[in-house]
This record gives C-alpha cells, structure tokens and sequence, in this order.
C-alpha cells in the first residue's frame, strides 16, 4: 500500500510538473508579437527602415516594411522549423525514448536561448538560427510530455489536450519579458535565466519521466525513473505471482512501450486486431503489426492533415502579421498598439484552460458511444474515434468565426478576435495529437505526429508570401486574403465528415459480423485491411 501511494503521488508530480514545464518553455515562440515590440525598441533590424517626408505634418517618417518583413520571415522559419522537425524528432523519440529525446531537446533550447541574450542591434540575424533551435526543443518537449496522459487511463483525452493548451499558454512568456523590460530588465538578462532553467528540465528527464516509453494501458506494477527501477522489480515479481494468468498477458505485446493490449480495434488504430472481445482470453490471437506507411496512406490521415493545415495557416499568419495590423489599425500610435498586444498575450495565458475542453468532448463523448455501443455489439475502438467526429467539427467552426472577426477592420473587435483565436488554437492541437493517439496505433505516435506537423509546415511556408502580398499589392490590407483563407477552410470540414462515414461503415460491417455465425472476425478484419 505504501509503494502504491508513492507512486501516485510520483504520478501527480509527472502530470503537474510537466504541465509547468510545457506552460513555460514549449511554445514560446508564439508569443513573438511581444518579443517583437521589445526588439524593436531595441533597434534590431532599424537601419532596414526608409526615412519617408510626410507632406501634411511637414515632418520625417520612417518606412519599416522591410523591418517588418524581416521579424516575419524571422517567425515564419521559426514556425517552420517548430513543425518540420517534429518528423525526425518523433522518430528519435519513436526509436531511442524519453531520455534521449529530451536531451535533445534541452540541447537545442538552452542554445537557443543563449543565441538570444547574447544578440544586440548589430548581431540581429542571430535571431534566425536562436528561433529555430527554441521551435525544435519546445516541440520536442510537448511531445515527450504528452504521453503522461496514458498513467491516467480514462482521463488520458483530457491530459493530452490539457499539455496542449499548456503549449499554447507558454506564449505569454514573451508578455512576461515585454512587461519586465518596461520595468527595466534587461533582455540578456532574462533569457540568462531561462536558459539556466535547463537543470529543472534534467532533473525531470532522470527522475520523473521514464527512460523509454509510457505504455498503453499501464500493466500492473509499472514504474519509471531513475530511483524506482529495483522496487519496480520486486513488486513485479509480487504481481506474477499473485496473478499469473494476468502477468502472462502483461509479458505479452501490451506491456511492451511500443504496443497496446486490450480490445480488438478494426479501426485503423488497430487494423488488424487481437481477437473477438466477447470471446473468452484464451482465444485471442497475437496483434498484427501494422505498417507505418499503412496509416500514412489512409484517407482519414490525409483529410486529417488536411484539417491541421489549412487552420495551422490561419493561425501562423494571423500571429506573424499581428504587430503590423495593429500599428495599421491603431493608427502608429505605440501606446494603444501596446496595450492591444498585451491584450493578445493575456489570452494566450487562457489556452491552458480552454484545451482540456476538447478533451472533455473526447471523453465523455467516447464514454457515451461506449455504453450505446455496449448493447449493439460496436467496440470500444469504434466509440473512440466516433467521439472524434463532434471535436474536429467544433474546431473547424471556431477558427471560421476567428477568421471572420479577424477580418473586420475595427480595433475594439480584435478582443472578440484574440478570445476565439485562442479557442481555435487549443481546440487545433490539443485535438491533433488526442486524434492520432485515438486512431493509429501508438508505437507509430511520435512518428505519425512528427509527420502530420512537418506536412502541414510545408503548408504553412505560404504564410511569407501571403504577408508581401498584403505589404505589396494590396497595400497593406489584408481584407481578400481573409476572406480567402475563410473559404480555404472549408476544406478542413471533410475530415470529421470522412471520419464519421469511416465510422459508419465500419458498424454496419460490425453489427453484420456480430449477427453472423461465423466463429472469428477474421474475413472482417481482411476486408477493413484493405478498404484502408
């Protein structure tokens, strides 16, 4: 009893630890409208300005597009690199663990950061390089992170999203260093700091995260760090021999870190599954491996990446020209301009709160499908990506209705703006990676999110053009290409429609299975092989 209880409360410790560590590292990055407002107090990329006469005020101004341009391109390689590494760092993660993944990760933030307290005005283009390795690590965080989800069962939806939204919550970062040097701090100084914060990241990544991987579900006894490997062994021992029949089945494929025991999935979590699960245990069949390049060929993954895309787009853009349409929209008044971005980085603190909402939906949805399911013979694979189907649908709407508000040239409506803005943006990733975990199988996770972020980063390059196109042609204005991207997102409403068809056929193939004589699902399970 007294191992059990310090093991939950080293589990506590995970969850509330990593939820710290996500909050105030991982996606930083996204705060760069304010870090933008301090480098240019600071001069950085000023002499790109053009003095300009203004004939009305008899005066001189300064025309600092090409700046402006600069801090974009800044972001946009920035978020490119944020997304397009996951690929390679997923598999790092999919292939050596926990422990070297995030080493990996301390490595890249702590030089990032380091590359950023010791810029200034004439060494600006460090900031290339500095944001880049912060994308890298960050991401590489939340994804090491993310897998603390499965020590909590049923709340495992609810988890993930929550570390998403911690992600995105780690943006007001940059408030907090705006805030400060208006106070008197010094950049170099603050980002000194950040960077000796890497000793809390080791000391997580020893002790309270496991060398490999987090199974799915947790077979009985399991523990993980550096100080809990010998009493692992001992009460494992404790379980074999108080339950050998249970412990026979945790040695199985379920209790390895690469693979998940349980239920039958004809979904394409599972597409090849491990028995009938109304059938007795001692009938059921070893799981099939299912081929990576399986699920990357699946519609639902390509209409998935679909869905993140376009929406990611929206969200990279918005952020990278927000500083810009606020000095338009503010009239280059620097005091409101200020007060506007404070605004914006105040509810990006909010997105901790709103992501576990989606994963609410997930849940209780999923428990819903479940118990409905229960009495017609669906399986509980089947209620886990059907619960799906509501999350992608609301996120759809919600970055519609941002884009909408984000479109209107008022400034007191961008408060509407930034409040569904960081709805959306909760909503966006929090249900990505809960969707993957859902509907693939997990020793494919890191791979399979990795990809899906690198796919849609290449998507998110058009965020630079889409910014000289409103500079240059437009003007400045940005009404048509908001307007376009509003109706670019419709594409994103055919994912939770081909998930919900998907699901649909597999339960009418389901039910007629379940009302045949025959003895196995076996022909079902060839049959959904090769529809997917």
């Amino acid at each position: 009893m007294e191992h059990l209880s310090s093991e939950k409360a080293k589990r506590l410790a995970t969850l509330l630890s990593g939820l710290v560590e996500c909050m105030c590292f991982a996606g930083v990055i996204f705060g760069w409208a304010s870090l933008v407002y301090v480098l240019k107090d600071l001069h950085y990329f000023k002499d790109l300005c053009v003095p300009v006469a203004n004939q009305t005020a008899n005066s001189t101004l300064d025309d600092c597009r090409a700046q402006d341009e600069q801090f974009s391109l800044i972001f946009t390689i920035g978020s490119f690199m944020n997304n397009f590494m996951t690929f390679p760092t997923g598999y790092i993660f999919d292939r050596f663990g926990t422990t070297v993944a995030r080493l990996i990760a301390i490595s890249f933030y702590t030089t990032g950061t380091l590359l950023i307290a010791f810029s200034s005005e004439a060494t600006a283009l460090i900031l290339f390089p500095a944001l880049s390795l912060l994308s890298v690590g960050g991401i590489l965080l939340i994804l090491t992170n993310m897998q603390v989800g499965n020590l909590f069962g049923k709340h495992r939806s609810t988890i993930i999203t929550l570390y998403n939204g911690a992600f995105d919550s780690s943006s007001a970062v940059f408030l907090i260093i705006k805030l400060l040097y208006e106070r008197g701090l010094k950049l170099n100084a603050m980002f000194l700091f950040i960077s000796a914060c890497s000793a809390w990241h080791l000391v997580r990544t020893f002790f309270l995260m496991p060398r490999h991987h987090i199974p799915y579900p947790l077979p009985p006894g399991y523990t993980y760090g550096v100080s809990c490997q010998r009493r692992s062994r001992s009460y494992r021992t404790y379980e074999e021999q108080r339950s050998p029949k249970r412990s026979d089945e945790d040695e199985g494929p379920g209790s390895d870190a690469d693979s998940v025991h349980g239920e039958e999935h004809l979904t394409p979590k599972v597409i090849a599954g491990k028995g009938n699960p109304g059938a007795p245990s001692h009938s059921q069949e070893p799981a099939a491996v299912i081929p990576f390049w399986s699920c990357v060929c699946s519609k639902l993954f390509f209409w998935h990446l679909v869905w993140l895309s376009v929406m990611q787009l929206r969200h990279y853009l918005f952020i990278g020209t927000l500083n810009p349409m606020l000095e338009q929209l503010a009239g280059q008044d620097p005091a409101l301009v200020s007060s506007y971005t404070n605004a914006f980085a105040f509810t990006q603190l909010c997105g901790v709160l709103c992501a576990p909402w989606n994963g609410l939906i997930l849940d209780r949805h999923k428990h819903g499908k479940k118990k409905e399911g229960s009495s017609h013979g669906v399986l509980d694979s089947l209620a886990d990506l059907h619960s799906c189907v509501l999350s992608l649908a609301i996120t759809v709407l919600q970055c519609v209705a941002f884009s909408i508000c984000a479109s209107i040239p008022v400034l007191p409506v961008q408060y509407a703006t930034f409040i569904l803005q960081v709805l959306s943006r909760s909503f966006l990733y929090g249900g990505n990676a809960a969707f993957l975990a859902v509907a693939f199988p997990l020793e494919h996770f890191g791979k399979l999110y990795g990809l899906v972020m690198g796919l849609s980063a290449v998507v998110a390059l058009l965020q630079y053009p889409s910014f000289t196109l409103i500079k240059g042609p437009l003007g400045g204005d940005p009404f048509y290409v908001n307007i376009g991207f509003i109706v670019l997102m419709l594409l994103a409403f055919v994912s939770p429609l081909v998930v919900y068809l998907e699901c649909k056929q597999w339960r009418k193939q389901q039910a007629t299975l379940h009302n045949s004589d025959s003895p196995a699902l076996t022909a079902g399970k060839s049959g959904l092989e090769s529809s997917i």
